[in-house]
């Protein structure tokens, strides 16, 4: 059983950055592809990032450029390193896992996280 915990998220100003960490409870997390969602009031929880048993990075184009997915197998955690956040990134951030990378691509997760409010103010 895979129990994911997210921590990192709080409130900032436009421009500025966060990092979100997932860590697991249970069993190791390096056999899945990882990857970050997120859902604003009012909308559906849409994918972020993702990254592959092999250390392969996808991004949502929304975020492309501004954040970082990364892995430590050996620490069994992913971070989401947040740079010039907009209001718009106003979500509740989960982090999943999932077979294969290309499942949270297509919002496919075999396990979430209870989820962690980023809030960027203007």
């Amino acid at each position: 059983q895979v129990q994911l915990g997210e921590s990192g998220g709080g409130s900032v100003q436009a421009g500025g950055s966060l990092r979100l960490s997932c860590a697991s409870s249970g069993r190791t997390l390096s056999t899945y592809g990882l990857g970050w969602f997120r859902q604003a009031p009012g909308k559906e929880r849409d994918f972020v990032a993702a990254i592959s048993t092999g250390g392969l990075t996808y991004y949502a184009g929304s975020v492309k450029g501004r954040f970082t997915i990364s892995r430590d197998n050996a620490k069994n955690t992913m971070s989401l390193q947040m740079y010039s956040l907009k209001p718009e990134d106003t979500a509740v951030y989960y982090c999943a896992a999932a077979g294969r990378a290309a499942d949270l691509l297509r919002s496919k997760a075999d396990y979430w996280g209870q989820g962690t409010q980023v809030t960027v103010s203007s």
